[in-house]
């Protein structure tokens, strides 16, 4: 879960956001667009 903040806990803008999952030997960046 994600509440659309940055790592300073300040809200982020609308746009184009790439993010990675990581878990054990499984890595995964994909990219998401987040619409306000």
């Amino acid at each position: 879960q994600w509440n659309a903040t940055d790592m300073q806990g300040k809200p982020v803008s609308a746009g184009v956001y790439l993010y990675k999952i990581q878990a054990g030997a499984f890595i995964e960046t994909r990219k998401m667009v987040f619409l306000k």
